[in-house]
């Protein structure tokens, strides 16, 4: 794609459908799932040491990254429990946990950005790895993530991210011929994921990855938040292809 710099119309106007993730883009869950693995460790009798940036340099980065990290680091928890796919149910049921007793929150800009997009009736959808049960909780929080119609959820593909194939899904299935599409991710996996499409990738996060510049030269553009990104001049970009 080419971008050639015009400034006349409200960037939200030149899209019509807009891609988001969920976790840490969208609320703060990612925060909870960092906590959710501490837990689950913890009733195992093992502590996690690491700090939240350096458990989104592992989880961030490819699926299965962080059962190996952990299994290297505890190597007596591979002799308890060979089984990651045990390990990661004990941490999704640490998740749920945290969620019911605690409010999840809009990560900023978020409430502004979708209220926009509810009032001008434009196309959108989450693209989430979380499972339909976490989602509904994060959904009840806040009614104006009910205002998203569309949803694909890990049940909803086969290739987890950075495989495109759950973006690719959902633009065959609510892009129509000729659309601009614009997605947001807030990870290097993710962002992977979204840039094996045509849609124009934007990757909104605060965490210093060292790939950021990489994929702000092959064309993403990168905003702290949602807030800054709103009162940005993202608007001058017009798509040629």
């Amino acid at each position: 794609m080419e971008f050639e710099l015009e400034d006349e119309m409200d960037w939200i106007d030149r899209f019509q459908l807009f891609l988001f993730d969920l976790d840490g883009l969208l609320v703060n869950t990612e925060e909870l799932h960092f906590l959710a693995y501490k837990n689950m460790l913890k009733n195992r009798g093992y502590d996690l040491a690491w700090d939240f940036l350096r458990y989104c340099r592992t989880a961030h980065y490819h699926s299965d990254k962080i059962a190996s990290e952990l299994y290297e680091m505890f190597p007596t928890l591979l002799c308890q429990e060979p089984s990651w796919d045990i390990l990661y149910l004990e941490k999704k049921q640490a998740m749920i946990h945290l969620l019911e007793v605690g409010a999840v929150q809009l990560m900023p800009g978020v409430l502004e950005l979708l209220t926009i997009l509810k009032e001008r009736n434009l196309k959108h959808c989450v693209v989430t790895h979380s499972p339909n049960e976490l989602v509904e909780l994060i959904r009840k929080q806040h009614p104006i993530l009910n205002s998203i119609p569309n949803w694909i959820t890990r049940r909803d593909y086969v290739s987890p991210k950075p495989s495109s194939e759950c973006y690719l899904k959902a633009i065959k299935m609510y892009a129509s011929e000729g659309d601009k599409i614009i997605g947001f991710e807030d990870s290097p996996r993710g962002l992977r994921a979204l840039m094996g499409t045509r849609a124009l990738t934007v990757i909104v996060c605060d965490v210093p990855y060292p790939e950021i510049e990489e994929f702000t030269k092959l064309g993403a553009l990168h905003y702290i938040n949602f807030t800054e990104l709103l009162s940005s001049n993202l608007g001058v970009l017009d798509i040629k292809r």
